[in-house]
């Protein structure tokens, strides 16, 4: 049996809002959770820099492809305070499929790189081969299977820097002659992703709560031969193509086929939310963070409803950075409020 507890609200422009708690008992765990909430409910909403959200916002809105969010885009770009924005055509919906909220960060790396194969430049980037599934990261690496195939975008001076740029799955390749290349994800071989950093767990290398990307990168790079079998552990190899096209002053490509934006993106799951939309993220840990961003990334680890990455920009800093972060809190959606009394309409029902 479901209990719903709904109060009806006038938002600040003259929209019907819903606040609405949604409790289910045991047997509906399996489904997830949908709370209605209000904009005081969000820690340090009025505090946040919500122009700067809206920006994020309306590079890729128009995008969406579903009619309730052309019409909210259509509004965002009619020149609108943006704080009354959000608040007038929006519910804030905390979505909870019954695992722990968890944030982390990922970055822009930028790597050593030539375009020719020569002294420490051994390590190359692969476009899409024709069929990309048949080999593993192991039979890729060992075996060298698309030599003379002409896949090579770039040759790099560190396996490892490729490993972590497919982790990552964009970056920046700073050329030996001078300049750079932009590489982002262009498919995979198919095969499951596995976390480096579990198996170190597994082998008792490390405690899970010792973790963290810089300790992964270091013990690989410190243990050699055992640093690569660690790494073919993770059957998942990532291919690439070149975006230059993307202004270097911009952050790399998302899912949704536009730049990221430094602390305003996140990748999430796009079977809990939805690409575009705003989420309000609210991180714990050493350094709390309380910002309105928004969902234009995903990721083959982001699994769940409140599962998210946080992008932190690019180059090393920015790395050490998102190699840190692996904290609690929570991730609320912002849904567009016909939206929301479709959701609660199926719910009833």
């Amino acid at each position: 049996m479901k209990v719903i507890h709904i109060n009806l609200r006038a938002a600040a422009l003259g929209l019907s809002m819903i606040v609405a708690s949604f409790f289910w008992t045991e047997a509906a765990l399996a489904n997830p959770k949908y709370q209605f909430l209000q904009f005081d409910d969000l820690n340090g909403w009025a505090e946040d820099d919500h122009q700067a959200a809206l920006d994020v916002f309306l590079s890729t809105c128009s995008g969406m492809g579903d009619s309730a969010w052309d019409g909210i885009c259509d509004k965002a770009h009619q020149n609108v305070i943006a704080r009354d924005f959000f608040e007038s055509f929006f519910v804030p919906v905390l979505i909870d499929d019954g695992k722990d909220a968890l944030f982390t960060g990922y970055y822009e790396p930028e790597l050593s790189g030539s375009m020719t194969r020569g002294g420490s430049y051994l390590y190359p980037l692969y476009r899409l081969p024709l069929n990309p599934g048949e080999f593993s990261r192991r039979e890729i690496e060992e075996t060298n299977v698309y030599q003379g195939l002409e896949l090579e975008i770039a040759w790099i001076d560190s396996l490892t820097d490729v490993f972590f740029l497919q982790v990552q799955g964009s970056g920046r390749v700073l050329l030996d002659t001078g300049g750079s290349i932009r590489v982002g994800y262009g498919g995979t071989n198919g095969r499951d992703y596995s976390s480096i950093g579990m198996e170190l767990v597994r082998q008792g290398i490390y405690e899970t709560n010792q973790i963290s990307a810089e300790k992964i990168r270091n013990w690989v790079c410190n243990n050699a031969e055992q640093g690569r079998q660690l790494l073919w552990t993770n059957e998942r190899f990532v291919f690439f193509r070149e975006v230059n096209e993307v202004p270097a002053d911009m952050g790399p490509l998302g899912t949704m086929n536009k730049s990221v934006t430094k602390m305003r993106t996140i990748a999430v799951d796009p079977a809990h939310i939805p690409l575009g939309a705003p989420v309000w993220v609210e991180k714990n840990g050493i350094e709390p963070l309380n910002r309105l961003m928004v969902a234009q990334d995903t990721g083959s680890a982001i699994k769940g409803s409140q599962r998210a990455d946080i992008f932190f920009g690019t180059g090393e800093i920015a790395g050490r950075e998102a190699g840190c972060i692996k904290d609690s809190g929570r991730l609320v959606v912002l849904m567009p409020t016909q939206s929301a009394f479709a959701l609660l309409s199926d719910v009833i029902e």
